[in-house]
């Protein structure tokens, strides 16, 4: 049996075709102007799935890149004032050894402890180091000096700082202390070498004269030396990690991002291609649709 196609069949399936072509164009010039082949969510379900993983991951990323930074930042801080420290130890050494060898005389001894006193003083400046504004020797009392004097403390050598680790969360399930505690550094209170009672004594035996006392120091001054070098080795190692790290993350990312780019990113050469094809469907479906439109029974009767 024949079907009668009306001109009403005839109009609408011309307007669907048209609503079609048009919503292709629509698609294809979205993408060409933004360059991306995911506008919505409904360009490609499976792909925005894919994208939204690509983006956590990325976001992911980044704050564990940022953590790296800062990192670096506190143990590249603390290696340059351990290694201050160090050198003012040498000094110290130094000053000691001369004083001690027994060719110095009152003057030279009262001189050298005058020198002891200033560079004990560089040694408590050393351990208030502030990064950003937060103790670097102090455990996680970030917001305290561990060397300041006190009615309870009254004596440098007497100094308890926090135990707290300052951790940085460095990579997924990874975590790293950077931070070095003044105790561990300088000595605690019951250390023998402790850096601030050796200097007490060093400056008493300096101002009695006793040479045995003064080389008995030189023995505590390098015993805490060589604990600050082993302390700033460890520094190093953890920086050395953290470099890797870093190097790692920024490799991920990058690999990340490719994979996002070819989810999301439209091919511009092919999209233009396509748009011009398209727009020239679309031009060609209206001339088409206008001319269908005017063959009615009352153009005839006319």
């Amino acid at each position: 049996m024949a079907i009668r196609v009306t001109s009403n069949m005839m109009t609408s399936q011309s307007l669907r075709n048209l609503n079609s072509n048009r919503a292709t164009l629509d698609k294809l010039s979205d993408q060409s102007s933004s360059g991306k082949k995911i506008n919505k969510p409904s360009d490609d379900p499976v792909g925005t799935t894919y994208a939204l993983r690509y983006r956590a991951e990325l976001a992911a990323n980044d704050q564990y890149l940022n953590n790296t930074d800062e990192a670096k930042s506190w143990l590249n801080y603390s290696d340059t004032v351990m290694g201050q420290a160090g050198d003012v130890l040498t000094r110290i050494k130094e000053l000691a050894v001369q004083a001690g060898s027994g060719t110095t005389d009152a003057d030279g001894l009262k001189a050298v402890q005058s020198e002891v006193s200033e560079l004990k003083n560089q040694l408590v400046n050393i351990g208030n180091s502030q990064l950003n504004g937060k103790y670097v020797f102090n455990g996680q009392e970030l917001d305290k000096a561990p060397y300041e004097l006190s009615s309870s403390v009254t004596s440098y050598s007497d100094v308890i700082t926090d135990t707290g680790g300052v951790t940085y969360g460095i990579s997924e399930g990874v975590s790293l202390d950077v931070n070095v505690k003044g105790n561990d550094f300088f000595g605690n209170k019951t250390d023998i070498d402790n850096i601030f009672s050796t200097l007490d004594r060093l400056n008493t035996a300096l101002a009695s004269g006793d040479h045995e006392a003064i080389t008995t120091e030189v023995t505590n001054i390098e015993s805490r030396k060589d604990k600050m070098v082993t302390a700033r080795a460890e520094i190093g190692a953890k920086t050395n990690r953290v470099e890797l790290v870093n190097s790692r993350l920024d490799d991920r990312r990058l690999n990340v991002t490719t994979l996002q780019s070819q989810v999301e990113d439209a091919d511009i050469s092919e999209t233009l291609i396509k748009t011009t094809t398209a727009q020239t469907i679309y031009q060609a479906a209206l001339q088409t649709s206008a001319s269908i439109m005017q063959m009615s029974l009352v153009n005839f009767l006319k």
